[in-house]
């Protein structure tokens, strides 16, 4: 089944058309939806958003793009929200080393509070990194997690073996679709197609056929077409993988309308093996 691994739905931009944007999604194949949170203002938001769509699930985070209008009892709301049991992951969190202003030792202080709080509720987390992997990695393994997805991968491919080895799937999406990407159109095609999840990271990181515009989560099914191309594998076996992978790195989709009878037994990997 297509999953969403990481979209926005509760974003601004949908304001004007969300029902049919997500319609559209639906129409297109996809069956899940996971929607993050980036700080306690629109941990209400989410939850509504998926409470109203039974195909969407929620995670609760503090974005490291906004640990500087967080607070320290935003922390303690972040764990009131995960002891009610209706979020399946933390996130999104993590480390933006991408944004000159941005205030690292700060961003390392939520983050490693948010790693213990998700090992304090057995969560798996989504993280966001930008110029950050080995950062990242060196707190994952100061505070070690039951693993989660790399959001919007784009690391090194021995990066990328280190998270798989702490229990991370790898998110790819829009930035696999441009012929530049030459790194990440690598990765995609020869790591273990175990280790790989779809996302759109809607309404951010649009894909070449519309650049510049909207990012739509409609667009996954024409990124399991082109992971399924780079890989020379049919999009039927890219979608069952990735569907399987997702639920591996988030359990709390396991109980996706449908999921449950879209996940076969494991299926032979193709460029670059299992």
């Amino acid at each position: 089944m297509l999953i969403d691994t990481h979209c926005h739905l509760d974003a601004a931009e949908f304001d004007g058309d969300r029902v049919a944007v997500i319609d559209a999604a639906r129409l297109a194949g996809v069956g899940g939806f996971l929607v993050p949170a980036v700080g306690t203002m629109n941990f209400d938001g989410v939850a509504a958003l998926t409470a109203a769509n039974p195909d969407c699930r929620h995670a609760f985070g503090i974005h490291p793009m906004y640990v500087a209008q967080a607070r320290e009892a935003h922390l303690d709301v972040l764990r009131q929200r995960l002891t009610n049991g209706s979020a399946v992951a933390v996130g999104e969190i993590g480390l933006d080393g991408f944004v000159p202003d941005g205030d690292m030792p700060l961003q390392q202080h939520y983050f490693e509070a948010q790693l213990k709080l998700a090992r304090e509720f057995d969560l798996p987390v989504l993280l966001h990194i930008r110029r950050a992997q080995d950062e990242i990695l060196r707190s994952l393994r100061r505070h070690p997690v039951r693993g989660g997805i790399a959001h919007a991968f784009n690391g090194s491919r021995q990066q990328a073996e280190f998270f798989i080895k702490l229990g991370f799937k790898l998110g790819f999406g829009g930035a696999m679709t441009y012929s530049g990407s030459r790194r990440i159109r690598e990765l995609a095609a020869n790591l273990p197609l175990s280790a790989i999840v779809l996302e759109t990271d809607a309404p951010d990181i649009p894909p070449a056929w519309c650049s510049g515009r909207r990012n739509d989560p409609e667009n996954l099914a024409r990124f399991a077409r082109e992971l399924a191309d780079l890989r020379g594998m049919t999009v039927e076996e890219v979608i069952a993988a990735t569907g399987r992978n997702a639920v591996v790195a988030i359990p709390g989709l396991a109980d996706l309308p449908g999921v449950a009878l879209s996940l076969p037994p494991a299926l032979p990997a193709a460029g670059g093996g299992q």
